[in-house]
């Protein structure tokens, strides 16, 4: 973070990043939907190609990256100065665009020239990774390179042994963060530590939960004993019924995307569902809220980085993906976003910009709390519009 930003205006500003989420449910179903339409659907719920033959890295010669490198990335999520520092390593031009907005909406964009292999205007996008599994299975990504980004062997362990890419030949995750339970001390008057407290008739009406499907449900699918890296309908479908029984007795005030942040504060909201990253920005203003994860279980959501087959320009997109993947230079992105890092042993070079980010547990989360958060599994298109339609007719999106 700049010396000479007001810590509360950050926060401010940054608390805006997550915004993104809440697109990703309430209507979620519907969106995917209208986005994918139904040649694309059966493309990739029966694992086709969409047309297009498999993508594998092109024989690499050697030579070195070069010319201009085009990202598309979400809002403030760079760090000031970080895309300079590239230019001036790498020798590279980069135009940078912070145009990604909404994962559905962006496939809605792109889907057309994708499937007719024609350039989108991006060698290097950010999905998160549930629309990076779409693009897999559609055959629209090219593998990256292992030799052209040494630094992979930086990346967290549980994350290279991805259920969704396996050996991360695809994706490069970016950020990740955790979803769990936020509370407002001052208004719940005890300590929150499961799944269970969510129903406390003290707080009826005073619970929000989160509306996309998967950050909503997989918690509470984890504390009835099912699992979300192998999630069946049965399993969505029970987790929903429960919401909906909870809904109807008045326990739950409403479902939010990260919009939950006034009622938390404020007390209206004694319990949310909530993202680590939002709290992070949060407890600078109100150190009554705090942070778990359930003991029976909470959730990963990850953003990756990826090269679409149109691309102009992978030895470039491979050589950002190794600068990123340089621990003192990913510090100094997690020092901006406040997300939980994708590479390990990162305690050291956090806390030489600041040891707060060192020692704070939703930022450099410890192993046991990390132990504990589950990440889905990449689901076909009719899975997710069958989830989605689900929790949909419980929400209410």
């Amino acid at each position: 973070m700049p010396n000479n930003i007001d810590p509360q205006l950050f926060a401010r500003l940054t608390a805006n990043r997550t915004s993104r989420r809440r697109f990703l449910g309430g209507g979620a179903a519907a969106a995917a939907a209208l986005a994918l339409g139904p040649a694309v659907l059966a493309a990739c719920g029966s694992g086709g190609n969409g047309g297009s033959e498999a993508t594998s890295a092109a024989p690499d010669d050697g030579s070195p990256a070069s010319g201009t490198l085009r990202i598309s990335n979400w809002p403030l999520y760079m760090a000031d100065g970080f895309v300079a520092a590239f230019q001036t390593a790498s020798g590279l031009t980069v135009d940078y665009k912070e145009d990604f907005n909404d994962n559905e909406q962006w496939f809605a964009k792109v889907k057309e020239p994708l499937s007719r292999k024609q350039d989108i205007g991006a060698d290097l996008v950010v999905p998160t990774e549930f629309m990076a599994a779409r693009l897999m299975g559609l055959n629209w990504l090219n593998e990256i390179n292992e030799s052209r980004v040494p630094n992979k062997k930086n990346l967290r362990e549980d994350l290279l042994d991805s259920k969704v890419d396996p050996g991360r030949k695809y994706t490069a995750p970016y950020m990740t963060g955790m979803v769990g339970i936020a509370y407002n001390s001052a208004a719940t008057g005890r300590e929150i530590t499961k799944i269970d407290d969510l129903w406390d008739p003290a707080f009826k009406g005073r619970v929000s939960l989160l509306s996309d499907v998967q950050d909503g449900l997989g918690m509470i699918m984890q504390w009835q004993g099912n699992s979300v890296e192998d999630p069946t309908t049965e399993g969505v479908q029970k987790a929903a019924d429960f919401v909906r029984e909870q809904k109807d007795k008045g326990q739950i005030r409403r479902f939010t995307g990260n919009d939950y942040a006034d009622d938390l504060a404020s007390g209206n909201v004694a319990v949310a569902q909530a993202y680590s990253g939002d709290v992070v920005q949060l407890q600078a203003d109100n150190p009554d809220l705090k942070f778990i994860v359930p003991e029976s279980g909470g959730d990963w959501f990850i953003d990756t980085m990826v090269i679409p087959y149109t691309t102009q320009n992978q030895k470039a997109a491979e050589a950002w993906i190794d600068y990123v993947y340089d621990r003192p230079n990913y510090a100094k992105l997690v020092a901006f976003t406040q997300f939980v890092p994708v590479l390990s042993d990162m305690t050291d070079e956090l806390a030489k910009i600041d040891q707060a980010l060192a020692d704070n547990p939703l930022i450099n989360p410890p192993a046991e709390m990390a132990a504990n958060l589950k990440s889905w599994a990449a689901l076909t298109d009719e899975q997710t519009q069958e989830f989605n339609t689900i929790y949909a007719e419980v929400t209410g999106g």
